[in-house]
């Protein structure tokens, strides 16, 4: 899972972005957003790390520990496939956000090239998933922090982050930039230093430590996979929640100067980054900690805990547990500003109430900010009437949406693509071998699915996100088919 450790048919926009429409242009400058109320206060620096932190979450520090405790060594295969994966749809998700930044992003794309159905539900299907992880973040800061200074209750520090970054998101977008920036700011530190450090063990000139925490003897002397090709297959499912939040810079380039240009940064650099960050650090401890280490499995520890305490870090713990409070800090805040933009997306597409639709003087949607806290506030009761266990529920129907979103984002690329040839459109940020790549990519999610539900570890996952997506996708069809919302009928 990520973070723990992320669309538009418009009455005003919808005559440029036909694709028969001469004015649907692909211009590297192309600065059309939702609606000229949303300010274009971000910039590159913002945007570059807002890029970043969507790759970076919890999964990275603490997530990753169990993964290569039940697959060996073998789990760099398994985070290295997944990050080709992401890679591409990130390269499909680029050629439409470049042709047309949109806050909705994914779900604005699927509603022209699929219909109003599918962008109904897989904004909101992606709506719930951040809304409700939300709450989880703030309970994994309230239990850091409450660990560092009890005498304040987990709740109450769940209460306090919540307002917090609420503020935070009810002022300009520059100022959700700014916080963001500095969040990933500390995250990127944090790694590079883990990586120098670790190869600097790697090399034998770390002079401290255990013994046996230098070289790469763990990367083999267990054997490479030693729980075979299957336990690779299982853990590369699970990987690939790892991942999602990089596709929140298309949301938020919609907010800049140049979006075009940003999107195409944020998606050409995404592959190094992956490649840097996250196979990096599990190549790292792959060859300095054995696989089957108890304390990678133990989530009170993390990956990198593990790791540098055996390098004679003093207080890793709590240095690492610092780099994951503010990494679900990062995770909140961006959560909030994505959902409160895909609400005004669906908004203005009459997928949601006009309500959200309301844009304050500084160019924050507010109303989609606070009702996007609704799971948070619920996470929070939960929490100081001892029932959290009941928001464990409601998570399990998030396990595959990333499944779903990446389908949506190959579907829309697939059809758009087409549609656009057939009209003459030039593109110029493209998809590589299309259509070949994206029919791979489509038939890799559709297999992953149905492997998961025969191999049984993410079993319970798939059918409970399968059932809510399912429920929203009837609720998507009956909106399209009685036309519900009264801004829709210029669009139909």
């Amino acid at each position: 899972m990520p973070c723990i450790n992320q669309e538009c048919r418009l009455p005003t926009a919808i005559c440029s972005f036909q694709i028969a429409s001469p004015a649907f242009t692909t211009t590297e400058e192309n600065t059309l957003s939702t609606s000229s109320t949303l300010k274009n206060g971000l910039k590159t620096r913002h945007l570059t790390m807002i890029s970043i932190a969507g790759v970076i979450g919890g999964a990275l520090f603490i997530g990753s520990g169990p993964v290569i405790y039940h697959t060996g060594p073998a789990a760099i295969l398994a985070y290295g496939a997944g990050g080709i994966l992401v890679m591409l749809i990130m390269r499909m998700l680029g050629e439409m956000a470049v042709a047309h930044p949109d806050s909705g992003s994914f779900s604005t794309y699927a509603d022209i090239a699929i219909g109003r159905w599918a962008g109904f539900s897989i904004g909101w299907l992606y709506w719930y998933f951040w809304a409700l992880l939300m709450g989880w973040e703030a309970y994994v800061a309230g239990k850091i922090l409450n660990n560092w200074f009890p005498m304040v209750p987990i709740w109450g520090y769940m209460l306090a982050v919540t307002i917090a970054l609420v503020i935070i998101n009810l002022m300009d977008v520059k100022n959700y930039g700014e916080f963001e920036f500095w969040f990933a700011l500390i995250k990127v530190v944090a790694i590079v230093l883990f990586l120098i450090v670790g190869s600097l063990a790697i090399m034998h000139l770390w002079p401290w430590g255990q013994a046996d925490a230098k070289g790469w003897s763990h990367l083999s002397n267990q054997g490479f996979m030693p729980h075979g090709i299957s336990a690779v297959i299982t853990a590369l499912l699970g990987v690939m929640f790892a991942y999602i939040g990089a596709e929140i810079v298309t949301v938020a380039a919609a907010e800049s100067s140049h979006p075009a240009t940003e999107i195409r940064k944020a998606t050409k650099s995404v592959v190094w980054r992956i490649i840097l960050f996250y196979v990096g650090s599990i190549f790292i401890t792959v060859c300095l900690i054995p696989y089957n280490d108890p304390h990678l499995s133990d989530p009170t520890w993390g990956t990198y805990s593990v790791v540098l305490t055996s390098l004679g870090i003093p207080q890793a713990r709590h240095i690492v547990n610092f780099v994951v409070l503010t990494s679900v800090l990062s995770c909140f805040n961006s959560a909030l500003y994505t959902c409160s933009r895909m609400l005004y997306s669906l908004a203005k597409r009459g997928d949601a109430h006009r309500i959200m639709t309301y844009i304050s003087k500084n160019g924050s949607p507010q109303i989609g900010v606070l009702i996007s806290c609704i799971f948070t506030l619920f996470a929070v009761y939960l929490t100081a009437t001892a029932k959290m266990n009941v928001y464990d529920v409601l998570l399990t129907a998030t396990g595959t949406i990333a499944l779903y979103v990446y389908l949506a984002i190959s579907f829309s690329q697939l059809f758009l693509r087409k549609k656009l040839e057939k009209e003459g459109q030039t593109l110029t940020f493209k998809m590589w071998c299309f259509p070949w790549l994206t029919y791979l990519v489509i038939g890799l999610i559709i297999a992953s699915i149905i492997t998961m539900i025969i191999e049984g570890t993410y079993k319970h996952e798939v059918i409970y996100t399968s059932i809510l997506a399912a429920i929203i996708l009837v609720m998507g069809i009956l909106a399209q088919a009685l036309k519900f919302g009264n801004n829709r009928t210029s669009a139909e």
